[in-house]
């Protein structure tokens, strides 16, 4: 009876890790294929469709699958008791959240793409510093070193891992002070957010499905506030496509493992993702608009796999 309860125990772990594995990779290939896919939605070098009204609609796709896993597998919750204390910090996240979207939409009259694409890597520093002081995770010597490491990957790719044949390979940064202001404000709030988010999920005893649930709510309603306060927006579902739905249904299943990293794993884990990302990026641009790979691509993938090595396969 021992035998088989410890191969029943040991096959149950393999399947866990086999899934926790496969449900990173999926986070990969989403956060990967995220940009080439809106490339794909462009009609004449424009975005036909409302950023604010896709960021809503992966809101809500988010709040419905929530509420699904809580009536299928927490159904005895519905009835309990729930205090607004457990509901409340949910607010301020969502709130963060939805702040850094719309900023990412104005600095961009402060800063060319390019340049956004680059300074934007810094969001690694600072949410590897809130998790540090925050949480109050000590970090070593050598995993600062792989951070740092995924620091460069992300600088060397976005700086001209890709290239253009038609295009000159000289890239010119250009930004005024205020975005240089508002970079900084931006790469604080995505770690603060991103770094609270986890302290809420990680400091109740509450199930995923249910903080889930009131992130999501906030977030539909914060959202929504937003769209109807643009008085520039169109109609709601103006300009979308069969790639857009893609987009809302690929977003919100990667919002939804992050918060099961978050909550079972840590936003260190949600970084390297985020860095593997580029090999899913740069293939997926290679086969679909005969971009290059440059000799940046390769070092920002040895950073990335000594980083990898660094953190996590040293003892």
């Amino acid at each position: 009876m021992v035998m088989f309860g410890n191969a029943a125990a040991s096959a149950n772990w393999v399947l866990r890790r086999g899934l926790w594995g496969l449900m990173l990779l999926l986070s990969v290939a989403i956060y990967g294929s995220h940009a080439p896919l809106l490339t794909q939605c462009k009609v004449d070098g424009m975005i036909p469709f409302s950023s604010t009204s896709v960021v809503v609609l992966v809101e809500l796709t988010k709040l419905l699958v929530s509420l699904l896993f809580l009536l299928t597998w927490d159904r005895e919750l519905l009835g309990a008791a729930v205090s607004w204390r457990h509901v409340a910090p949910f607010a301020l996240s969502a709130l963060l959240y939805a702040a850094n979207n719309n900023l990412v939409v104005h600095m961009q009259l402060f800063m060319d793409p390019s340049t956004y694409q680059v300074l934007s890597n810094l969001k690694i520093v600072s949410t590897a510093l809130l998790y540090s002081l925050f949480l109050r995770q000590r970090l070593r010597v050598r995993q600062w070193l792989a951070l740092l490491l995924l620091l460069a990957a992300g600088l060397s790719y976005s700086w001209g891992g890709l290239q253009d044949p038609g295009s000159p390979s000289e890239m010119k940064l250009h930004i005024t002070v205020v975005g240089l202001v508002l970079i900084s404000v931006y790469c604080f709030i995505s770690g603060l957010s991103a770094v609270y988010t986890e302290a809420i999920l990680k400091s109740q005893a509450l199930p995923l499905s249910l903080q889930n649930l009131f992130l999501y709510f906030f977030g539909v309603l914060l959202n929504l506030i937003g769209y109807f306060w643009s008085s520039t927006e169109g109609a709601f579902l103006e300009g979308f496509s069969s790639w857009v739905l893609v987009i809302v249904v690929s977003q919100a299943l990667n919002g939804l493992i992050m918060s099961v990293v978050m909550k079972h794993s840590s936003n260190i884990t949600r970084l390297f993702i985020i860095s593997c990302s580029i090999l899913v990026n740069a293939l997926l641009s290679v086969a679909l608009f005969n971009l290059q790979l440059t000799l940046l691509f390769f070092v920002a993938v040895s950073c990335i796999g000594l980083a990898v090595h660094l953190y996590y396969g040293l003892t």
